[in-house]
């Protein structure tokens, strides 16, 4: 397992932009598929986006596709969500998330997680 710490989150306008970075430990980053998921209040957590271990696959929740890009430093251990055009749906706690697994990552079983950061789009 690796070591999460989400940060970037904040209060911005509807339109506006944003830049989740996730800083993780372990000398096995490189190793690992990682991901973005939300939880908005009263709603179930679910899948934002996910990249492979070498960033050659990246995968995205159809309601943000074209508004947020997902990328990762392995020298750098992180991984970053940079999300354009928010909208006050895009509303929740963000969490960063970690497997060796991608098809575990993305279905929200995965081994790691963050504690999560605050994003709140307003209208």
């Amino acid at each position: 397992q690796v070591q999460l710490v989400e940060s970037g989150g904040g209060l911005v306008q509807a339109g506006g932009s944003l830049r989740l970075s996730c800083a993780a430990s372990g000398r096995t980053f490189g190793r690992y598929a990682m991901g973005w998921f939300r939880q908005a209040p009263g709603k179930e957590r679910e899948f934002v986006s996910a990249i492979g271990w070498n960033g050659d696959y990246t995968y995205y929740a159809d309601s943000v596709k074209g508004r947020f890009s997902i990328s990762r430093n392995n020298a750098k251990n992180t991984v970053d969500l940079q999300m354009n055009s928010l909208k006050p749906e895009d509303t929740a706690v963000y969490y960063c998330a970690a497997d060796a697994a991608m098809q575990r990552l993305r279905s929200g079983t995965a081994a790691s997680w963050g504690q999560g950061t605050q994003v709140t789009v307003s209208s």
